[in-house]
């Protein structure tokens, strides 16, 4: 990996994945993840004025934080979505149009895949690492399955994940989790920070534990 994903992943495996009607409340939501510990986000591009909002939190984010853009379908959400400051792309699908775009602009990429096909797909095409996606169909059984024969390959599950299962998760194989409602609850709708931070302890100290 390269740019500012690997060393927020090394503080904390997680991706935290903010998605919303609006992105008013990203900014926010944000901040108090990093307050947490959590030091890569994504914003999500099916979020009607992300672009603005990712351009704006990119010029002010705190230092350590990693900002990419998720839901990248084309390579023209690729492009506009590294202008406005993401530093690393998410897929949800084996997009190999956005793989290869995303080498062109030299930042990391994650394309989403559940089989082992799609998973090969991507990382020869030039992934990053793999999120598995939706990862809730397989759970960490299917996650230690798929890795038996694909060591080499760092597998980001994403997608229903509860907190409590993070753990096992990490046992199974993952290099890292993407984590949405469940660890953002309302946040991203103007709720509670606080209790926003109290969840993502949470899950940081049943990671390390």
């Amino acid at each position: 990996m390269t740019t500012d994903l690997a060393p927020a992943l090394a503080v904390a495996p997680v991706i935290a994945i903010l998605r919303s009607r609006s992105p008013r409340h990203f900014a926010a939501t944000a901040d108090a993840l990093h307050e947490a510990g959590i030091r890569a986000m994504e914003f999500t591009l099916t979020t009607p004025g992300v672009l603005h909002a990712l351009r704006e939190y990119a010029e002010s984010k705190p230092a350590g934080t990693a900002l990419g853009a998720g839901t990248v379908m084309t390579p023209a959400d690729a492009m506009r979505a590294v202008e406005a400051g993401a530093t690393y792309l998410i897929t949800p699908a084996t997009c190999l149009d956005v793989i290869g775009e995303a080498r062109r602009l030299g930042v990391p990429v994650l394309p989403g895949a559940l089989t082992p096909s799609e998973i090969v797909a991507a990382w020869r095409a030039g992934a990053t690492m793999v999120k598995l996606f939706p990862a809730s169909a397989g759970g960490p059984e299917y996650l230690r399955a798929v890795r038996a024969p694909l060591p080499h390959v760092p597998l980001v599950p994403t997608g229903g994940i509860d907190l409590d299962q993070a753990p096992a998760y990490f046992a199974a194989g993952a290099s890292a989790l993407g984590m949405g409602s469940p660890l953002i609850g309302d946040a991203c709708e103007g709720g509670d920070l606080e209790a926003l931070r109290e969840r993502a302890a949470t899950l940081l100290d049943g990671i390390r534990s």
